[in-house]
C-alpha cells in the first residue's frame, strides 16, 4: 500500500509519529498531517545523503584497495571464481608468471601448474582443499608463459559473500626462486666443503705419517755414522752431520704439530667443563716452566660450560706457554685469566707483561706455521696460535689480540653458550 492511497489518516499519522520521536514532537491529531510529512521527510532526504557518502567512501576505499593491489609486483594475487578460472590480474602477476591481464583472464589456473602437478589433479585439490577447510597452501614449482619454471608458495583462500556462501578465491603466489637456488648452492656448498676438509684431513694425515718415516730414517743414519766415524770426521763433517740431525727432529716436530692441528674437533662431544679445574690441569703440565720462569698465574671468575675439553685444555695451554715463552729478560712472567658473560656466550682474557707485538702481526700470528722471531730466540713450531684460533672456532667464537711492543698481550677469545 503506498502512502498517498491510504483511506485511513490514522495509519499514516503512526508511521510519521515513529519517524519523527527522536525530534522529540508529538504528533497529533491537532498537528497538521503535512508538517509530519514534512519532517519526515527532511530525515529521509538527510538519510539518503548519508547513505551516498557511505557508498561513495566504499568506493574510494575499494578503488585503492585494487590500486594497491593492482601495484604490487613482488606477488601475485589473482581473483578466481569458484571453478579455478581468473577473474583479475595484477602487475606482480605479469612479472612472476609473464603473461599480460588480456592473455590470462578466464582461463584456469592449471595453466601455472607443471604436467606432473596437472596429471596429478593438484590445482583441483588446491580448489577443493581451500572450498573446505577455507584456505589450502603449497609450495613447489611452478610454470611461467615461456615454459621456465620457478620456486614459489601458493595461498588459496576461500571468499565468502553476505550469505555466508564461497563465491571465489583470492590466489597469492611469491617467487622464491633466487631464495631456492641460495639454499641449494648453500647446501652444495657445505656439502663439497665438508668433503674437502675430510680428504683434507684424511691426505694430511697419511702425508705426515709417510713422511715420518723417511725423517727416522735420516735420524738413525747419522746416529749411526756419528758413532761409527767418531774421531775420523773434521769439524765441519761433524757440524754437518748435528745440522742435519737438528733439521730431522725439527721436521719431526712440525708434523706432529700438523698432526695434532688436523686431529682438533675430529671427536667432538661436548661436556661440562670447570675452566678453574681446566687451568689448574694446564699449570701442573706447565710445572717445570712456570717455575724455571717464576711465572706467576693468577685465575678469576671461570665458568662451567659446555665445551670440548681436550681442545679447551690445549687452548689454554698454547696461550700459557706463549705468555712464559715471550717474557721480558728481566721480568718475571704475570699471568692473569678471567672470564664474564655476555649475550653470545662467555669473554675469556689472558694477559700478560711479556715483550708484546707490533699492530702489523696481530692477524699473521693466528697463522698455520707463522712466527714473528727465529728459532734460535724462541723455541717452537708457530703453530701453537693457530690452534687456538682452529679451536675457538669450534666453539663458534673468534679470537684476537690486544698488544704493543714492550707493554705485553692481552688475548681475547669467545665461547658460544
Amino acid at each position: 500500500m503506498e502512502y498517498g492511497d491510504t483511506a485511513n489518516p490514522r495509519e499514516l499519522l503512526d508511521i510519521v509519529q515513529q519517524y519523527v520521536n527522536t525530534e522529540k514532537q508529538l504528533v497529533t491529531n491537532d498537528m497538521e498531517l503535512a508538517a509530519g510529512i514534512h519532517i519526515l521527510g527532511r530525515k529521509l532526504e538527510e538519510a539518503e545523503l548519508s547513505l551516498k557518502a557511505a557508498e561513495q567512501q566504499l568506493l574510494r576505499s575499494r578503488q585503492r584497495y585494487n590500486n594497491t593491489v593492482a601495484e604490487v609486483k613482488d606477488y601475485a594475487i589473482v581473483m578466481l571464481d569458484i571453478e579455478g578460472n581468473i577473474l583479475n590480474w595484477n602487475k606482480g602477476a605479469e612479472v612472476i608468471k609473464g603473461y599480460t591481464a588480456s592473455e590470462i583472464l578466464g582461463r584456469n589456473i592449471r595453466l601455472f601448474y607443471t604436467k606432473k602437478d596437472r596429471e596429478e589433479y593438484l590445482p583441483e585439490k588446491l580448489i577443493s582443499i581451500a572450498f573446505k577447510e577455507g584456505r589450502a597452501k603449497h609450495r613447489g614449482w611452478n610454470v611461467r608463459k615461456d615454459g621456465t619454471t620457478f620456486w614459489g608458495t601458493v595461498t588459496i583462500t576461500a571468499i565468502r559473500n553476505d550469505d555466508g556462501d564461497i563465491s571465489g578465491f583470492i590466489k597469492i603466489t611469491h617467487d622464491l626462486t633466487e631464495k631456492k637456488l641460495a639454499e641449494e648452492n648453500k647446501r652444495l656448498y657445505i656439502e663439497q666443503l665438508e668433503l674437502r676438509n675430510i680428504e683434507l684431513e684424511q691426505f694430511t694425515y697419511i702425508a705426515s705419517h709417510d713422511l715420518q718415516e723417511p725423517l727416522r730414517s735420516i735420524t738413525s743414519l747419522v746416529e749411526i755414522l756419528t758413532e761409527e766415524y767418531t774421531g775420523q770426521l773434521d769439524e765441519n763433517a761433524g757440524k754437518y752431520l748435528r745440522f742435519i740431525t737438528q733439521s730431522s727432529n725439527r721436521m719431526s716436530q712440525l708434523i706432529i704439530a700438523l698432526l695434532d692441528h688436523s686431529r682438533i674437533g675430529r671427536e667432538r662431544v661436548p661436556e661440562k667443563v670447570d675452566c678453574n679445574e681446566l687451568i689448574e690441569a694446564v699449570k701442573a703440565d706447565l710445572r717445570k716452566a712456570i717455575e724455571e720462569s717464576n711465572a706467576r698465574v693468577t685465575v678469576k671468575d671461570l665458568p662451567v660450560l659446555n665445551a670440548y675439553p681436550v681442545e679447551l685444555k690445549l687452548l689454554f695451554q698454547n696461550l700459557l706457554s706463549n705468555a712464559i715463552k715471550f717474557k721480558k729478560a728481566d721480568q718475571s712472567p704475570r699471568i692473569h685469566i678471567a672470564a664474564c658473560k655476555i649475550d653470545s656466550g662467555w669473554l675469556f682474557s689472558c694477559c700478560d707483561n711479556g715483550i708484546g707485538m707490533e699492530d702489523r702481526y696481530k692477524e699473521k700470528i693466528f697463522e698455520i706455521f707463522q712466527r714473528l722471531h727465529s728459532k734460535q730466540l724462541y723455541e717452537g713450531t708457530g703453530i701453537g696460535l693457530a690452534h687456538c684460533k682452529k679451536i675457538v672456532t669450534l666453539h663458534n667464537g673468534k679470537i684476537w689480540v690486544e698488544s704493543a711492543p714492550g707493554k705485553g698481550s692481552q688475548f681475547y677469545f669467545t665461547i658460544s653458550a
